[in-house]
């Protein structure tokens, strides 16, 4: 291993031991040609031992088949000649293999055939695992030594959460940038003595059929209520009392608060369960926007901003490290010089790196995708439940399915501040936006207008659920249901029974007590339960998907209501229909929009 991290064995970078051929639609071995050049067709390719990126970690284990690893680089022979090495016999252009030129290579019994091109579909599916699945699945020493090197790049935080990696339903992911200033490379932004805040804050939402995904962008100078949490550290655990009225960005750092305690804070702000958190420093935007060779950023004006030291002309840039750095801190040069403004910058700079990632240009290159996953993993912080590689991987992976075009990110609405009369530092949520907003977020509804075909299937799958609830309703006294607490919140249970007996007069309700923990509330019941079933649909506020119609068997005496995290309150309707389409005037950015000029 090298200075900079990267895995080396005998010398080589394995980043540039195979490159991709779009003629051949194969892997050929490249032996010390110059960066950029194109490789000439050869023989060999390792795509035929790669595993499927969605196998188990035990993949990545080196298998007897393993691709032979390449012969070290020759060493300068005295008067500027090549030492001979054994091995493959090595072939280049006329007049013999010179450094920085085109090799192949050629096995002693004879010449193979190139594989055919790839298609479109096996492409899409080796882009599927994720940058990381790509340089983790081949079945070689140097693939197992690239599992084991990332791995070590992770670091994890127990939040006391542990979901799986692939998680059933909507996904959820907390990414937290902190202005943490210490660790290598972070020096000399800002206030070095900062215990790290949530400097910048996103819930990326991704719906239940992966057919969209919303990122909320969250203001960090937000006022706002910090919950009570617990945090994990050394093997102790401490509780950390809740705090009210204070910024959003004190959620994280702050009296020892980890991101745990801004996991908690956005779901008692947005109403949504967090999945995952993803947790990065200022060496973050720096490493992966080298990575991918820049990022395309556009400015409406000129920008000079010596506090961010952001120098850029108006028109397009790619930008790349410190500068990339600079754009996405940098306010005091654009709009009304706030951080809304900088929440800006921020979303057009993410969704330019995330077209960058899905490129062909990043697919088709080895050495960006080597460097753009260790990039990624040495600035990550992760939550127990994808503190691996392979976690990663699987999460990438079923992500991945989402359309570029159906990615939107937003900013939570706010507004000033009442509070400090006309010189504004902080602003707080504006609920008649916000909360129709988190409601849309909540029941899958897309920012953005999905394919015709999906959105048809969508309309028909939710015609045949919403027929659940047309029908005739039971008197409220023959209604029989148990109600289970699946809320985490105690008591809930015996709360809503009581509630239906003295209010509903659904006398016939009963307390199952604890169920299974669960983020919706659930309605089981038999088709001969149907009318009973609208009848508590009807008093709880249930939404169509709430109902689950059982089959076969004996119909049970009573049906089972599981109270999920949905349930606030008895009497508090469980479901607040979401707008169908989201209030014009909320601040939000296209992903696959390219035409966007910070003004």
């Amino acid at each position: 291993m090298d200075a900079q991290g990267r895995g080396r064995a005998g010398g080589i970078d394995p980043a540039d031991q195979w490159v991709f051929d779009p003629k051949t639609g194969s892997y050929e071995l490249r032996l010390d040609h110059a960066d950029g050049a194109d490789p000439a067709p050869g023989p060999s390719s390792p795509p035929s031992d790669i595993t499927d990126p969605s196998g188990p970690a035990s993949s990545f284990v080196p298998s007897s088949k393993a691709v032979p690893s390449p012969a070290p680089r020759p060493k300068a022979a005295p008067g500027g000649g090549r030492r001979d090495v054994p091995g493959p016999r090595v072939t280049g252009r006329r007049g013999g293999a010179k450094a920085g030129t085109k090799a192949s290579v050629k096995p002693a019994t004879g010449r193979r055939k190139p594989k055919p091109k790839k298609s479109g579909k096996k492409k899409a599916l080796l882009w599927t695992g994720g940058t990381l699945a790509f340089i983790l699945v081949g079945g070689s020493v140097g693939a197992y030594l690239l599992y084991e090197h990332f791995n070590n790049n992770l670091n994890k935080v127990d939040v006391g959460i542990n979901n799986g990696a692939v998680i059933k339903g909507p996904v959820n992911i907390l990414v937290i940038g902190t202005d943490k200033r210490d660790g290598e490379g972070n020096k000399g932004y800002g206030d070095e003595g900062s215990v790290g805040h949530a400097d910048t804050t996103l819930l990326f939402h991704v719906s239940e059929d992966r057919s969209n995904a919303t990122a909320l962008s969250i203001p960090r100078d937000m006022i706002t209520d910090i919950p009570e949490c617990t945090t994990k550290k050394d093997g102790k655990t401490k509780t950390i009392p809740g705090s009210k009225g204070v910024r959003f960005n004190e959620s994280l750092g702050q009296e020892e608060r980890d991101p745990g305690c801004t996991w908690r804070t956005v779901e008692a702000l947005t109403g949504l369960k967090v999945s995952h958190f993803m947790m990065a420093d200022f060496n973050a935007v720096k490493r992966m926007s080298s990575a991918v060779g820049g990022v395309e950023v556009c400015l409406a004006k000129d920008i000079d901003d010596p506090k961010s030291h952001l120098k850029l002309s108006k028109g397009r840039h790619k930008i790349e490290g410190e500068d990339a750095l600079a754009f996405v801190r940098t306010r005091h040069s654009v709009g009304f010089e706030s951080d809304l403004d900088r929440i800006k910058l921020q979303q057009q700079f993410l969704s330019s790196m995330i077209r960058e990632m899905k490129s062909d240009d990043t697919f088709t290159n080895p050495k960006k995708l080597y460097n753009l996953g260790d990039a990624a993993t040495k600035s990550l912080t992760v939550d127990s439940g994808i503190g691996s590689v392979s976690d990663l991987t699987k999460l990438a992976k079923d992500l991945s399915r989402v359309n570029l075009k159906n990615i939107t990110f937003a900013t939570v609405p706010v507004v000033d501040n009442p509070a400090e009369g006309k010189n504004h530092k902080t602003v707080v949520l504006d609920k008649a936006k916000a909360e129709p907003l988190f409601a849309m977020v909540r029941q899958d509804v897309s920012l953005t207008e999905v394919k015709e075909k999906e959105k048809k299937q969508q309309e028909q799958a939710d015609a045949k659920q919403a027929a659940l609830l047309q029908g005739p309703r039971a008197e409220p006294a023959a209604v029989r249901v148990k109600v289970l607490n699946g809320s985490g919140r105690i008591g809930a249970a015996q709360e809503a029974v009581r509630w239906m007996q003295n209010s509903k007069g659904i006398v016939r309700s009963s307390n199952g007590g604890n169920g299974k923990k669960a983020d919706k509330t659930v309605l089981e019941f038999a088709p001969a339960q149907a009318d009973q079933a609208r009848r508590v649909a009807d008093v709880m506020g249930l939404p169509s998907d709430a109902l689950k119609e059982t089959s076969g068997g004996t119909a049970p005496a009573e049906m089972t209501l599981t109270l999920g995290s949905d349930f606030k309150a008895a009497g508090t309707p469980v479901h607040v229909q979401a707008p169908a389409k989201a209030p014009e005037d909320i601040q939000r950015v296209e992903a696959d929009d390219k035409n966007i000029c910070a003004k």
